[in-house]
């Protein structure tokens, strides 16, 4: 496109703004594995806690949710904290990862990097 000429980018600089952006992504995604975020439902009954990648690490029980003749709302109660455990992983995720994929795009997208 540009052969040479004036204005034609620098092909080692591009090729290190990736390389460098490629190491930005992996740093991140390696972030949001080591990351744990928690999230409550029924005022803190039931906390789950997940990594920033959504693997699921536990999960507490206030004794007072625990009520034998009605499970339901436990049931209730732990999808909730799981569901919301969820939005603040994929939140944490967005944060980490977006500028890299953001930068990525810019550059005409991130199908060119490997591992990407």
């Amino acid at each position: 496109m540009f052969p040479g000429g004036e204005g034609a980018p620098n092909m080692q600089e591009l090729l290190k703004q990736a390389q460098q952006m490629q190491q930005d992504y992996v740093a991140a995604q390696q972030e949001l594995v080591e990351s744990e975020v928690s999230a409550s439902s029924g005022g803190g009954l039931v906390t789950v806690t997940v990594t920033g990648a959504g693997e699921f690490r536990g999960i507490k029980i206030d004794p007072k949710a625990v009520d034998p003749e009605d499970v339901e709302t436990l049931e209730d109660l732990v999808g909730a904290a799981v569901l919301a455990a969820g939005e603040e992983a994929k939140k944490l995720a967005e944060a980490k990862l977006g500028p890299v994929t953001q930068a990525l795009q810019a550059m005409g997208g991130g199908g060119a990097l490997p591992g990407m």
